[in-house]
């Protein structure tokens, strides 16, 4: 019998105050709440504690995408209103041309400038109303594509979710993001690996445990907002993965060798599902994935996974429900409420296995 798993059944009472607008001051020193699937046994933990439960041979794969500061604030012409621009994709560099999201949306129009920073550093155009992701703008900008590239990290910020209540500050600009980040395109951190210290990351290669990083562009379609019940019915935007043959090398050898292939992050989770073959192997891969995850999702290769405490409804919820089991993971998410565990991007993390 199939049962359809309903947008209702992840719906929870989440206090403000347990959202973490703030990181920890040191990136492995966040909770770790660990959950044993096969026994239900749930553990308090801190994050370097994660070191405990791989061995030689496991493989651990991250996330190295790299956030740019993508959140732009500019003026429409005549009017001076302002206007918030939320890039999403660079399409072209000659001409610049940025598929965007704009707030208020209906005060743009075709044909529109808008003006950004002082003296009007950098002016656009909107020449499409149309395309499914919102605008596209070209930016009419008369340097070098590092020049161009330069003004836009000057004036932008990182893009914190809006749960977070707060405007970006300087610190976000390295807090909001791993320490192996390398790879730019993504508008998402990927909360999961910023736990992950230098020192951690040693600990575990001397330890004799594997790394592997594969680039995973995650986009605005993680926190868009799902409007139907019947879960089986949602679609989400594609985002792009890069997976290359040193990844694949070092996890079909863990997987030969039995051992843990462990997927740090929901991002990573849903590129390496996209991209195993039918007799359960990885394979080096360069596309796109619109892979949806929620129970009872049957997983292939991924053997266990770290995730951060996620918002009521989202889909980072439902993919670690998929993988935890939805009962599991439910009575994980009320007794992190009890203990008070953060929750969000800059909150903390549970490792299931």
């Amino acid at each position: 019998m199939i049962i359809k798993m309903k947008l209702s059944k992840f719906k929870f009472e989440l206090p403000q105050e347990l959202i973490a607008s703030y990181p920890t001051e040191h990136r492995d020193e966040s909770r770790l709440m660990v959950l044993h699937r096969k026994t239900g046994k749930i553990e308090h933990k801190i994050f370097k504690d994660i070191l405990g439960y791989f061995d030689e041979q496991d493989t651990l794969v991250f996330n190295d995408s790299k956030v740019f500061p993508a959140r732009l604030y500019g003026n429409k012409e005549r009017t001076n209103a302002q206007i918030e621009v939320f890039l999403l994709r660079e399409l072209s560099q000659t001409p610049r041309l940025w598929d965007v999201l704009v707030d208020p949306a209906r005060k743009i129009r075709i044909g529109n400038k808008l003006y950004f920073g002082e003296g009007e550093t950098m002016v656009s155009e909107v020449i499409d109303n149309t395309t499914s992701r919102g605008r596209t703008l070209r930016f009419l900008f008369d340097g070098t594509h590092e020049e161009f590239k330069k003004a836009l990290y000057d004036l932008g910020e990182m893009p914190l979710p809006d749960y977070m209540e707060r405007p970006a500050e300087p610190s976000d600009i390295e807090r909001y993001q791993t320490i192996f980040a390398k790879n730019e395109g993504a508008v998402i951190a990927p909360a999961a690996g910023m736990h992950f210290s230098r020192e951690l990351m040693k600990r575990l290669e001397i330890k004799g445990c594997e790394l592997a990083f594969i680039t995973v562009h995650s986009g605005l379609g993680n926190f868009r907002k799902i409007d139907v019940e019947d879960l089986s019915k949602h679609k989400m935007d594609s985002e792009q993965f890069f997976i290359g043959t040193d990844a694949e090398k070092i996890v079909n050898a863990s997987k030969d060798a039995r051992k843990q292939i462990c997927a740090i992050g929901g991002s990573v989770l849903r590129a390496l599902e996209t991209a195993t073959t039918s007799q359960g192997y990885l394979k080096s891969l360069d596309d796109w994935t619109n892979k949806f995850i929620f129970p009872t999702y049957d997983f292939v290769l991924v053997t266990s996974t770290v995730s951060n405490f996620h918002m009521p409804y989202s889909v980072m919820m439902m993919q670690a429900a998929a993988f935890a089991g939805y009962d599991l993971l439910m009575e994980a998410y009320t007794l992190a409420i009890k203990e008070k565990y953060r929750f969000g991007v800059y909150g903390d993390a549970m490792l299931i296995l």
